[in-house]
């Protein structure tokens, strides 16, 4: 097992900050400047002030309104600090004020004033191939792609038809480079499929199965945008909510990304919990990130998890091959709606944790002397 130099990070690396699902709905956008109306559809619970009830009940008073930054707290200085090239996050709600809810059981929405939020935590591409970005119609979804381009912040996964749904994110990277982030879903995440987009309909980009026909079509759109020098990023929304099993199809696509499609990391989330980590053939494999913001504390269930501790990860990508140089995580936790340092003994948790699971996948997690994780894996 090695770790990359600093100093050869630094002089050839692209670092890109990653992160599971953001859902800056339902009771978060309660706490924000211009909450939505309340009212929800779910079968137990009718209006979003509920969630936030709870999260008072478990942690205590939460402020409001909240400056558009709170919601971020400890995990603003952090990124900061690793100086990312790219901020993508997988952004789970819909922007919008439509009524036009999805009779699904849970739907997420912000209000449009509220996006600021995104722009406090500098993020330049928000995902949106996941199984809530319609929650409230494609009425919903055109509300949040104008929203989110208004702000100059790029989109990847959805789109006003399947062309641009497929169509990557484009961040320059300096020079010449550029990442590439290409996005979708599957069924098993919970993605309706009617939402999937068509030649002539917005929708997602939802694949049906993960087979090796499917990894060559992705290779074949890859390979019509890529161009050298560029790094290809594919971040999926697939699998369940709970449970660290990774399926042997999800871990057989993944390799073929890499393999046979030009694509240099891979993105996964869905998990509410993070997932283990796999570096196949010196190419980052996150299978599934976690949360990083919701608006669950209080509700009871699936404990031995711990999804309320989260994790933001820090990769730095050879610029020249798009092989993982360094991937460094830090740990947080939500309380009272606000991402916080983790306690050493949380981060301890953490690190045992993917160090179980990853021990299959060949990698391995230490702690720092700043509390962080810094990842280690063979490099032949």
């Amino acid at each position: 097992m090695e770790i990359a130099p600093l100093c050869l990070v630094r002089s050839r690396g692209v670092t890109l900050f990653l992160c599971g699902d953001v859902m800056t709905g339902r009771g978060v956008d309660q706490i924000l400047p211009h909450p939505s109306n309340p009212v929800l559809h779910e079968p137990c619970v009718q209006s979003a002030v509920e969630y936030l009830a709870m999260a008072e009940a478990a942690h205590g008073p939460i402020p409001k309104p909240a400056a558009f930054s709170y919601i971020w707290g400890d995990a603003l200085e952090e990124v900061e600090r690793a100086a990312p090239d790219a901020r993508i996050v997988n952004l789970e709600t819909s922007i919008t004020t439509s009524d036009g809810y999805e009779s699904k059981g849970i739907n997420y929405r912000m209000h449009p004033a509220n996006f600021p939020c995104l722009a406090a935590a500098k993020i330049d591409c928000c995902v949106l191939a996941n199984n809530h970005v319609l929650d409230w119609g494609r009425g919903g979804l055109a509300d949040t792609l104008c929203i989110l381009r208004k702000a100059n912040i790029q989109t990847a996964g959805a789109g006003r038809d399947l062309q641009e749904a497929w169509a990557p994110a484009v961040i320059n990277l300096g020079g010449r480079s550029r990442l590439l982030v290409f996005a979708a879903g599957t069924m098993d995440s919970g993605i309706e499929p009617h939402w999937g987009a068509t030649a002539s309909a917005p929708g997602v980009v939802l694949l049906r199965d993960l087979s090796e026909k499917t990894a060559e079509l992705i290779a074949e759109r890859v390979a019509g945008v890529k161009r050298p020098g560029d790094i290809a990023l594919f971040s999926i929304h697939w699998g369940g909510n709970w449970g660290y099993d990774i399926p042997r199809h999800h871990e057989a696509f993944a390799r073929r990304l890499i393999d046979r499609a030009g694509i240099d990391a891979v993105h996964g989330h869905s998990s509410h919990h993070p997932k283990g980590i796999e570096i196949y053939k010196q190419k980052l494999i996150l299978y599934g990130c976690g949360d990083f913001l919701n608006d669950y504390e209080g509700i009871a269930g699936y404990e031995a998890f711990r999804s309320h501790l989260v994790l933001a990860y820090c990769a730095t990508l050879d610029s020249e091959t798009g092989k993982l140089l360094r991937l460094e995580i830090a740990p947080f936790e939500i309380r009272r709606f606000r991402l916080q340092h983790a306690t050493a003994q949380d981060a301890a948790w953490l690190r045992d944790m993917l160090n179980r699971e990853a021990r299959p996948l060949g990698t391995h997690a230490d702690l720092d002397a700043r509390n962080r994780l810094v990842l280690s894996w063979r490099r032949s």
